[in-house]
Order: structure tokens, then C-alpha cells, then sequence
């Protein structure tokens, strides 16, 4: 039941037992443990405002995560709310199956403008899984169309994460989230991430940055030549990598991953589910790291979560055989580029050129870094690395050998204290161990140093109490 507050507060008094009960009985949720909903509950969080999420208790979270890598513009922004009501009045829904409408036109014209070169065409979806799904499904089909249809093979990194479904999945380097749902789509194949801090276990120069950074691109080209360059289609990669904990490309590495790409005839899509709309102080990622590839995919902040859209970005080259007589992409979503959600789209934009929210990651990262980095002389912490306001914590068992933690230890670490510890003391972040554990940071953009300071003490103080557990 939910009853309006009667004492001038605004929001909503929730009845969190009632709720509690109902997401027991019926609510199965997202890479979640659902057993743990029968022991201890769910956190339930009813409003957001600016940087902070509120819980059904009324308590004050730091939104470390922006969501989920989303609300990039924070959370309560009326004049998006506003924009969404008013879509939905005039033109609530239609698809663009061989129709349009006035919002996607005008979005489509605003990312072509932002994207790097000659990447003119955008593919609506809801989601960023989707949007790789539709970039791996339009690689091997241009390739066919250009009459070599034995491209169809896919290269990514290890432990790289690009969606869910099974085309994505097939993409994603990570087979503990793989191995259940064997098998998937054939055709990916995997080659070392830059995770320079682990560059000595994978036999790569472990004390020249850039030295790893060639060395790692090297190895897209000696997969593409075991494979065979006459079977590959497209590779796959984060501008920063995600899973395993904010892997920032080394200097020269996309120069020469763009090479040997073009050497061998293979598309090169730049997976910008997050690192897209400001994560990184671009519009689009791979302008931070000067490269232009075939096709982007984004989701997540182009609506700073307000309504879900996704997209994906094609260059010309890859758009002409579709440009004139009968060839027809034979793929579509049906909420793909959604009236509404275009429309917050633009209005979200807006807020991004208007405050300039490129330009203060790009001026306030270093500072962010810096306050981060503050934690190294904890015994627990081993590096800090990412890049924007986009960092990661890499946790370690013994400092100087660099040994880290089995899967039991894993285990009791972040599931067994660190998650609810740092949620207890007012922070929403994520402790991930898909690859060795690490605590990520994607704050909202609107953020500053004195919050930089905040989100350091809140993690010193868990971390210290980690420490001494060890």
C-alpha cells in the first residue's frame, strides 16, 4: 500500500514490509542470488535526487554507480520527466518499421553530428545489449553482401562483458556467464584485455606501458591470422574495458588495433555502452583515444537513464549496399527509437552541452584519480586505474607479490562483507569479481572534489576494516 505523506514532505511513505513480502513472492531479479531475498531481504530504493538514492527507509545513498554506468546527469531532473510527459501526450508510441517520427529523425541527426567521420547511420534499439546484437548481426551480413560470406567470426577480449543476448553473449569473454547456456552462438574468439597491472602473468612487457599496449594489439592480429583474416568480420572492444575493473587502453594501442584492422579487411566496432555520453569527457569514447572506428554501439546515459534506448552507429561504407535497390537489414525492435525516449534523449543532451559535463570530467578527472589513488596505502588496495570519471579498485591479498584472492576468499570478501559494508556507510558501488575482485566507480558527471573527497573516506573506512580481516 502506498500512502501520501500528510506533513509537506514531498514523496511517498512505502509500506516495506508489504513490499518485501511481494518481491519474494513474484520479483525475480537480474544477476541477482534470489536466495538471498529469503534470508535477508532488498534493498529498495524509492527516489533519487542529484548524486544521492533514498531507500524505502528514507536513508542517504552516494550513488557511486550512476545507476548502473546510467544516470550520467543525476537523478530528479524535472525538465526531463517534463520532456517525457509531454512526448507521450502528443505521440505516445509508433514504430519505425518503414514509418518514423519527428523525435528519432531529430536524435539520428544529433548522434550522426557527434560521431566521429563518416558514421551517418544510426539503428535504433532499447538497450546496449541490443545494440551489439545488431552490430554483430550487420557485420556478418555486410560481409555477405560484399560476396564473402566466410566472415562471420568475432574477436573480443578476455573478460570483456557486451551483453546478454545470444549474439552478445557469444562476444562476452567471460564463461562462468557463459557455461550455462551452452552453446551459444558460434564464432567468438577471445585475446588478452590491458590489464597492465597483471601484464607480467600474461608474458607481456610488464614495465613499458606503451610496450604492453602494442604487444596486446599484437595479438588481435596473430588471432585474426590463426583464424584465418578470410573468416573474421569484426573486433569487438571497449574504449575502456568494463569487467575486471576499468582497463584503459595503453598508449598507441587503438592506432594499432585501427591497422591491423584495416590490413585485413576486419570491421572494428567500439562498444560504448558506457563509455559513451560523458563517462569518459566525450560525447564518444573513442575521440578520447583517437580512433575512428566502423560502428559505435551506446545505451545507458544517452537518456542518463531517464527512458530506455539503445543505438547503434554505422559508417557509410557499411550502410551502401543498403542504400539502394531491394536489400533490406531484416532486424528491428519494437520499441527501437521510442518516441519518448528519443525525446528525452535530445533534452538530455541539451543538459550535457548546456553544462558543460564533457568538460568537467575531462578538467576534474585527474583530481579524481588523485583522491583514489590516496587509498594505495592500504595493504588490501593493489592499483588504481581507469580513466574519466570511470575507476577502478583492484583488491589484492599480499601487496608486494600481487597474489589475490582464491574463489572461497572472493567469495566471503565482497559477498560476505564488503557489498553490505559499503552500502551500510552510504555508498552504491559495485565489488565485482568477474575477473580479480575490484570495487568500480561510475559516479554521476555533475559531481566535484569535494565529493571525490567523500566517496575516498566512505572507502577508506571499509577498506580499513577489510584490511584488518585479512
Amino acid at each position: 500500500m502506498l500512502i501520501e505523506k500528510g506533513n509537506g514532505m514531498t514523496g511517498t511513505v512505502y509500506d516495506n514490509d508489504a513490499l518485501q513480502q511481494k518481491a519474494k513472492d513474484h520479483l525475480w531479479m537480474h544477476f541477482s542470488r534470489q536466495s538471498t531475498m529469503e534470508t535477508s531481504g532488498v534493498p529498495i530504493i524509492t527516489r533519487g535526487k542529484g548524486h544521492h538514492v533514498y531507500d524505502v527507509q528514507g536513508r542517504e545513498y552516494f550513488d557511486g554507480l550512476a545507476g548502473l554506468f546510467v544516470v550520467n546527469a543525476g537523478h530528479g531532473r524535472a525538465r526531463l520527466a517534463e520532456v517525457a510527459a509531454k512526448q507521450a501526450e502528443q505521440l505516445a508510441f509508433f514504430p519505425i518499421w518503414s514509418y518514423a517520427h519527428p523525435s528519432a529523425i531529430e536524435l539520428a541527426d544529433r548522434l550522426a553530428g557527434y560521431a566521429p567521420g563518416d558514421l551517418n547511420r544510426v539503428f535504433f534499439s532499447t538497450g546496449g545489449g541490443e545494440a551489439v546484437e545488431t552490430a554483430f548481426k550487420l557485420a556478418k551480413y555486410y560481409w555477405k553482401l560484399q560476396g564473402r560470406p566466410t566472415k562471420h567470426k568475432v574477436i573480443s577480449r578476455s573478460v570483456a562483458y557486451h551483453g546478454t543476448p545470444q549474439g552478445a553473449l557469444a562476444i562476452t569473454g567471460i564463461p562462468g556467464m557463459k557455461e550455462m547456456f551452452e552453446p551459444v552462438t558460434p564464432g567468438g574468439f577471445r585475446v588478452p584485455n590491458t590489464n597492465f597491472y597483471r601484464a607480467a602473468e600474461m608474458g607481456a612487457p610488464a614495465d613499458d606501458l606503451e610496450a604492453f599496449g602494442l604487444w596486446a594489439a599484437n595479438r588481435i592480429e596473430e588471432m585474426i591470422l590463426f583464424e584465418g583474416p578470410e573468416t573474421v568480420a569484426a573486433v569487438f572492444l571497449e574504449p575502456v574495458q568494463n569487467s575486471g575493473g576499468c582497463f584503459p587502453p595503453p598508449p598507441g594501442y587503438f592506432k594499432r588495433v585501427r591497422e591491423i584492422c584495416d590490413q585485413y579487411d576486419v570491421l572494428l566496432v567500439s562498444d560504448e555502452v558506457i563509455c559513451a555520453f560523458g563517462r569518459l569527457g566525450h560525447m564518444f569514447a573513442c575521440d578520447a583515444y583517437g580512433y575512428e572506428p566502423d560502428m559505435i554501439t551506446c545505451a545507458k546515459a544517452m537518456t542518463s537513464g531517464y527512458s530506455p534506448i539503445g543505438a547503434t552507429i554505422v559508417s557509410e561504407k557499411i550502410y551502401a549496399p543498403f542504400a539502394e535497390g531491394n536489400t533490406s537489414f531484416y532486424h528491428g525492435y519494437t520499441f527501437g527509437g521510442h518516441p519518448v525516449s528519443a525525446a528525452v534523449a535530445l533534452e538530455n543532451l541539451d543538459i550535457f552541452e548546456e553544462e558543460g559535463l564533457n568538460e568537467r570530467v575531462r578538467e576534474n578527472s585527474p583530481l579524481f584519480r588523485a583522491e583514489l589513488e590516496k587509498l594505495l596505502d592500504l595493504p588490501i588496495v593493489g592499483d588504481v586505474r581507469g580513466d574519466g570519471y570511470f575507476f577502478g579498485i583492484e583488491l589484492v591479498k599480499d601487496k608486494e607479490t600481487r597474489e589475490t584472492f582464491d574463489d572461497d576468499e572472493s567469495e566471503r570478501l565482497l559477498r560476505g562483507f564488503l557489498s553490505k559494508a559499503l552500502f551500510d556507510a552510504g555508498l552504491y558501488c559495485r565489488a565485482d569479481d568477474r575477473g580479480d575482485p575490484v570495487i568500480q566507480l561510475a559516479p554521476p558527471l555533475t559531481i566535484g572534489p569535494a565529493e571525490f573527497a567523500e566517496i575516498e573516506q566512505k572507502l577508506r573506512g571499509v577498506l580499513t576494516e577489510a584490511s584488518n580481516r585479512l
